[in-house]
C-alpha cells in the first residue's frame, strides 16, 4: 500500500475488460459515446466485433445490453454516472433489474471529482439511484487494484451489477494480488475507540485520518465498504458493538449512500453515535477536483474532526459498548 502512488480506477476497468475479452468470448462491452473517457476504447481496439457504440441514448444501451445478456452475452455497459444512472434509470429498473438480467453497468466520472465539467456532470446520486433497486448489487471500489478484482467478479457473478469509478486518479490502498469478495468489508486498521467505515476515493483519507488519530492515541478502525450493496452486516455490527461509534466517508450525497445504508442497518440493529461525511443535500460546481473535496468537507482533516467530535458524543450517550 502507497498512498503516494496514484492510479485511474477507470484505466483498471478498460485494461481487466481486455484480459477477461481474452479469455471469454462471451464478454460484450457498449458504449454511450464515451468509450475514450469511460477506456472502454481499448476493449473496442481489440475486439471490434464485440463492441457496439450506442451513441448519445443511454437508454437505448442498457436495452441493447439487456437483450444481449438474454441471448446468454455477458455485456459489460458504461457511460458517465450521472447519464447512465439517470437517462437510463428506467430501462436499468425495468429491462435489468425486474427480469434480475445478467447486465454490467460500470459507470465513470462518479462524484465531485470530475471537477470542471461542472455541476451538470457531477453525479452525487448515483449509489442511491441504484441502491433502491431490486437485485443490484453496488460496488465503489478504493482504488484500481479493487477496481481489477470487482470487474472481474462481475464477469462471473450472475445478476446486475454496478461498479462506480472516477475520472481522476485514486491513491492506492492495496496491492495487485488483492482479495475482493462480494458483501464483505475488508478491516484496513485496527481499532477500539471509533470505526471510520469509508468507500471510494474516501477509503485513502479515512486510512490517514486513522494514522493521526493514532498519534493523538485515538485507536481508529477503517474499514472498507466497496460493496454497498449488499452491506458486510457482519462486521457493520461488529464494529458498532465494539467501538460504540461510526463515522461514514463517501464521495457522494449523505442522502441514500453509503452512510444512509450503514445508519438505516444500525438503527434497527444497534443504535450507536454516528456521523456521516459526504455531500450535503446540494448539488456539485465547477471546479479542481482538490478545490472542490476541500469545499464539500472530503479530506482527511474532516475525518479527524467528525472522529474528535464523536468521541465526545461517546462519554455521554448511555449505552455502554460491549467488546464482544
Amino acid at each position: 500500500m502507497d498512498l503516494n502512488d496514484l492510479l485511474s480506477t477507470r484505466d483498471a476497468y478498460g485494461e481487466t475488460l481486455v484480459k477477461l475479452g481474452r479469455s471469454n468470448p462471451d464478454i460484450v462491452v457498449l458504449d454511450a459515446d464515451l468509450s475514450a473517457s469511460t477506456r472502454t476504447l481499448l476493449f473496442a481496439q481489440e475486439f471490434p466485433d464485440r463492441f457496439f457504440n450506442c451513441g448519445v441514448a443511454e437508454a437505448n444501451m442498457v436495452g441493447t445490453a439487456a437483450g444481449l445478456a438474454a441471448s446468454g452475452k455477458i455485456p459489460f455497459a458504461s457511460s458517465f454516472a450521472i447519464f447512465e444512472t439517470g437517462r437510463a434509470w428506467e430501462q436499468i429498473r425495468q429491462s435489468v433489474c425486474y427480469p434480475r438480467m445478467n447486465v454490467k453497468l460500470v459507470a465513470s466520472h462518479g462524484g465531485l471529482t470530475v471537477g470542471e465539467d461542472g455541476g451538470s456532470h457531477i453525479s452525487i446520486e448515483d449509489i442511491a439511484l441504484m441502491r433502491i433497486l431490486p437485485h443490484m448489487t453496488v460496488i465503489v471500489p478504493a482504488d484500481a487494484y479493487e477496481t481489477a478484482r470487482a470487474v472481474e467478479f462481475a464477469a462471473s457473478f450472475p445478476g446486475p451489477v454496478f461498479i462506480r469509478l472516477s475520472r481522476e486518479k485514486f491513491p492506492v490502498c492495496f496491492t495487485d494480488s488483492c482479495a475482493f469478495q462480494i458483501g464483505k468489508a475488508p478491516r484496513l486498521c485496527e481499532g477500539d475507540d471509533l470505526t471510520i467505515i469509508s468507500a471510494g476515493l474516501m477509503v485513502s483519507r479515512s486510512l490517514e485520518a486513522s494514522e493521526i488519530l493514532r498519534k493523538e492515541g485515538v485507536g481508529a478502525r477503517v474499514v472498507n465498504c466497496s460493496t454497498i450493496k449488499p452491506l458486510d452486516e457482519e462486521e457493520i455490527l461488529a464494529a458498532a458493538r465494539q467501538t460504540g461509534v461510526i463515522v461514514t466517508a463517501e464521495e457522494h450525497s449523505i442522502i441514500g449512500g453509503l452512510g444512509s445504508a450503514v445508519a438505516e442497518f444500525l438503527m434497527e440493529r444497534e443504535p450507536v453515535p454516528l456521523v456521516r461525511i459526504g455531500i450535503r443535500d446540494c448539488f456539485g460546481i465547477s471546479g479542481r477536483p482538490a478545490q472542490l473535496l476541500e469545499r464539500f468537507g472530503l479530506t482527511t482533516e474532516a475525518i479527524v474532526q467528525a472522529a474528535r467530535d464523536i468521541l465526545l458524543r461517546k462519554k455521554s450517550f448511555p449505552k455502554v459498548a460491549s467488546k464482544t
